[in-house]
């Protein structure tokens, strides 16, 4: 019963995302939006609305480590398993600007968690405000930097059908996206809680693994599809966007609401250098070899890497 509450969760959860974004969009050209802005802020709001649901409900459930977990495991998966399989199955070009304002922002932002979580074992309403704003800085300072260099990549994303879809969809959208999302991460938060008791393991090894790999699992299909297609596959900025995000916009506006308490001691062992190593990992990666690309040999020493985690936090 718990292991179908959290498929029915996860599926709720792609459901509801799915549905959310396309309302946001289609709202955000009502407003007269630029391409660039909806691009870069509603969309990736959008698209951290799942682990923010499932973050809150597990804050508010008094769930401090599944809230946290979840988090620090859909960082260490973005890399670890996304980048890594679709690097496996097609060498990734990186853009050279990538180093220049999106890695130093995501390497601050997990150094900034471990510093407000180590420090008192707890992020509080006060730090959440600190990441929220540093994020809102660096969205303005990406904007303005794309607004100079017009990067394509970001305005493609943006579908153009929404601008036509009528107020009367927009609301029905938004009310099957929040629906999805509700129902979802309540499910998902349950059925962890009674698996994590069933087998005698703690909540956070489930958040860490089977909760952050579920919520990962649309981003890896999408660029799996992209790679065998042979189509523009996965941005490595988009997928840093998306670590920055889960910090800064999931962790921050959960602590805003409801401050997280560190309960597990792996939190700050273990697992929390396991992001940080993972993201610091990438500008040698991108250097070593051939510059500027990440091919099979390094996607695959990530995914081994990804499965040495793995296996650490179950043990």
């Amino acid at each position: 019963m718990n292991l179908l509450l959290i498929i029915l969760g996860l599926v709720l959860l792609v459901i509801g995302g799915e549905f959310l974004i396309r309302a946001s969009v289609g709202l955000s050209f009502k407003l007269k939006l630029s391409k660039l802005v909806i691009g870069m802020t509603i969309v990736s709001f959008a698209t951290s609305a799942p682990e923010l649901l499932v973050s809150l409900q597990a804050a508010l459930d008094g769930v401090s480590d599944i809230a946290l977990g979840n988090i620090i495991g859909s960082n260490i998966a973005n890399i670890g398993l996304v980048l890594a399989i679709t690097a496996i199955i097609s060498p990734l070009n990186i853009d050279r600007e990538f180093y220049k304002l999106n890695w130093p922002m995501l390497m601050f932002m997990s150094f900034a968690l471990y510093f407000f979580l180590s420090n008192d074992h707890m992020l509080s309403g006060l730090e959440g405000v600190i990441l929220f704003t540093a994020l809102v800085m660096f969205l303005f300072l990406l904007i303005r930097d794309s607004r100079k260099k017009t990067k394509a990549n970001i305005v493609e994303e943006v579908d153009e059908r929404l601008a036509l879809v009528s107020n009367f969809k927009i609301v029905i959208w938004l009310i099957i996206g929040a629906a999805g999302l509700y129902f979802g991460s309540e499910w998902l938060v349950y059925g962890s809680k009674g698996l994590a008791k069933a087998i005698g393991i703690s909540d956070y090894a489930i958040s860490v693994t089977v909760i952050a790999i579920g919520t990962s699992v649309p981003e890896l299909a999408a660029s799996v599809i992209a790679a065998l297609k042979k189509e523009k596959a996965l941005s490595l900025g988009n997928l840093i966007g998306s670590n920055i995000f889960n910090i800064a916009s999931v962790l921050g506006l959960t602590a805003i609401i409801k401050p997280i308490a560190v309960e597990s001691p792996k939190i700050l062992s273990t697992n929390i250098f396991w992001m940080i190593g993972f993201a610091a990992v990438l500008i040698p990666l991108v250097f070593l070899g051939k510059r500027f690309s990440i091919g099979r040999k390094k996607g695959l020493l990530l995914f081994v890497a990804y499965l040495v985690f793995i296996g650490f936090a179950f043990s």
